[in-house]
């Protein structure tokens, strides 16, 4: 995209969406160019799916990168959670006990993470499934340096957006019906879904987290 493009459309977008929502920025595959100019159109939280673009992204960035709050939304492996745990200030895709335990064990102060849920139970998506995500709730509340404060999906793709209103509706209801467990250290704040092709409808349904990449950034690099 030209120059001033990016912040152009971070700016729209940002005057579309309720204020109560918030726009990760979704960074894969993006320059720290890139990142920096959504930074100085005003966005204040960057997605990255990969803890090495990340590291790269905010050695760049320098003082820039304090400036926004960093965001895992890309599934996180076990032996890159000692790289992660100094980089992100969310988690938003732990999915199993196993994962949180580490993190928990390893992390110098709490974390804030979100608990990823395959709402469409889909083979080939991370997430657990909405029948498993109490008991995991459950299993996480126990953890002393975890603090669980939203949830996260990623919804079935649909050329139109409409065909996914469904899964947001299904996942709003999930996202209240545990809200109500009170479970200790669970406080379920956040939900997050929706991204580029599907936000407008994620909103309409209840999300006050959209992760938006390609409508701020343009199509992302081959």
């Amino acid at each position: 995209m030209a120059p001033g493009e990016i912040a152009a459309s971070y700016r729209r977008i940002r005057a579309q969406v309720p204020e109560r929502v918030r726009i990760v920025v979704a960074a894969k595959s993006r320059t720290p160019e890139e990142i920096a100019e959504a930074i100085e159109a005003g966005a204040d939280a960057v997605g990255e799916n990969y803890v090495q673009e990340a590291e790269a992204a905010r050695a760049a960035l320098g003082e820039a990168a304090a400036r926004v709050e960093w965001h895992m939304i890309g599934h996180l492996q076990r032996n890159k959670v000692n790289r992660a745990l100094p980089l992100f200030d969310v988690v938003q895709t732990v999915d199993s006990a196993r994962l949180a335990r580490t993190m928990s064990e390893r992390a110098a102060q709490p974390m804030c993470v979100y608990v990823e849920v395959n709402i469409g139970a889909e083979e080939k998506k991370s997430g657990v499934t909405p029948e498993r995500v109490e008991g995991l709730l459950t299993e996480l509340s126990s953890l002393s340096n975890i603090r669980v404060e939203g949830l996260m999906t990623m919804e079935p793709f649909f050329e139109e957006p409409e065909k996914a209103r469904p899964y947001f509706q299904r996942m709003n209801r999930l996202f209240e019906s545990l809200r109500a467990l009170e479970l200790p250290n669970v406080s379920l704040d956040v939900l997050s879904m929706g991204m580029t092709n599907s936000y407008e409808v994620a909103v309409e349904e209840g999300a006050n987290m959209v992760r938006i990449g390609t409508a701020i950034f343009g199509p992302r690099p081959v």
